[in-house]
């Protein structure tokens, strides 16, 4: 995207959230046999002409609900096109958002958060009030419902990623003693960022994850598996097999750091590992083929494994290629982390086929190459293969629901 049309994108959402009031709406009231509060965030994350994309965060500060319902109606005629992590309806200016399987549960003081795509005319502000459960968000927790809810400025946004386009890590949290630990390894599409607006799936995977969970995220822009194992040591020449020399086969500080008995990777711990986009490449210093990928992960899984940690890999998520009106595949390497994953025990998450497959859900074939606007233009960056804030949280919530669906022990500490 030029810089001319992402200031200004960057302006309309500015400019949305002030006219919208992003807000947060504090509420409460209870039945006669429970105690009910909730807080509820509406958020525009991206306006352009006639569309735009919200994010909504509820908060339960009562007893624990089991199956929920928000509802809500639109005082300008705004309409919901698509959404993700609940199932949402609307007749007329009445929306509702209900639970999905993976989220029907909220704990007394836990969050759940989805997010939707919709349109707009004249006028795009945000709702007057909301209901959970049938019951009107009044103002704290209580049993008795007041007059009126109350309304808070929403958490000032948080700052935008580097603008450095050197692909550079950003810091993550120190593990915490006694906690787990997902760490993650990959390219750009996982890392924190690799220079604004690009935010990859990482950095957004730990809102669905409890307090009992740290994530450190060392995935890196711009690596394949063996330039983020070696970084600087991996030449730009092929030797006598075809793939890149190595000066040295010390390992980069990250990998070492992850394998330090103190501060690394502890019984317990999950490793995440998504290489297999920059893998490809036909030159060094990135290119790994097909063997020695698999040889890497093997490395890496059972230096893991070793240490009691378990391992997840992750085949690389989708660019988005279209094929008429389908979303289609485009990676490789898939097929090698499946096998890395049956020789070694350690479980697969196909966030390839999940990835199409979603944007496939979303509609987003066929596509004109316009990056600038419209849903694609929320969802991706200035490519087919990076990802905005919002898609990126979409990409993560892919991740925590194969983390549910596939049983794994991480699954515990999902939201």
């Amino acid at each position: 995207m030029s810089t001319f049309r992402r200031r200004a994108a960057a302006l309309i959402t500015s400019a949305a959230a002030v006219l919208t009031g992003a807000l947060t709406w504090v509420a409460g009231a209870a039945p006669a046999d429970a105690t009910t509060g909730c807080a509820v965030t509406y958020r525009i994350t991206n306006q352009w002409p006639g569309g735009f994309g919200a994010d909504v965060t509820v908060t339960n500060l009562g007893d624990t609900i089991s199956g929920w319902t928000l509802g809500w109606s639109f005082t300008s005629g705004q309409q919901i096109s698509q959404a993700w992590n609940a199932t949402v309806t609307q007749t007329g200016a009445a929306v509702t958002a209900g639970n999905v399987d993976y989220n029907r549960t909220i704990a007394s003081n836990a969050s759940v958060n989805f997010g939707f795509n919709g349109s707009w005319n004249s006028a795009n502000p945000a709702p007057a009030s909301f209901t959970l459960n049938g019951v009107t968000c009044t103002g704290g927790v209580t049993s008795t419902p007041s007059a009126s809810p109350t309304r808070f400025p929403s958490p000032s946004p948080s700052p935008s990623p580097s603008s450095s386009p050197r692909p550079s890590p950003t810091p993550s949290p120190t593990p915490a003693p006694g906690r787990t630990t997902v760490w993650l390894a990959g390219d750009s599409t996982v890392a924190n960022s690799s220079g604004a607006p690009i935010v990859g799936w990482g950095r957004e995977l730990g809102q669905y994850l409890t307090t009992g969970a740290t994530v450190v995220n060392n995935a890196v822009g711009g690596r394949s598996i063996q330039t983020w194992l070696y970084e600087s040591a991996v030449t730009d020449r092929m030797n006598s097999t075809g793939e890149c020399a190595l000066s040295s086969t010390a390992y980069a500080s990250r990998w070492q750091s992850m394998l330090d008995a103190s501060t690394g990777m502890k019984a317990g711990d999950y490793l995440f590992i998504q290489f297999g986009i920059n893998d490809g490449s036909p030159t060094c210093p990135r290119h790994v083929g097909a063997a020695r990928y698999r040889e890497l992960l093997t490395t890496m899984v059972r230096a893991a494994q070793q240490r009691g940690a378990n391992p997840v890999l992750v085949t690389p998520v989708a660019a988005l290629t279209c094929s008429g009106s389908t979303a289609v595949p485009n990676r490789g390497y898939v097929t090698d982390t499946f096998t890395v994953g049956t020789a070694t025990g350690a479980p697969v998450i196909d966030l390839h086929k999940l990835s199409y497959t979603l944007y496939n859900s979303l509609h987003f074939c066929p596509f004109n190459g316009d990056y600038t606007s419209g849903p694609v233009g929320a969802f991706f960056a200035d490519d087919h293969t990076h990802f905005e804030a919002t898609g990126a949280r979409q990409i993560a919530g892919l991740v925590a629901t194969a983390v549910r669906d596939q049983r794994l022990g991480l699954g515990v500490y999902l939201r």
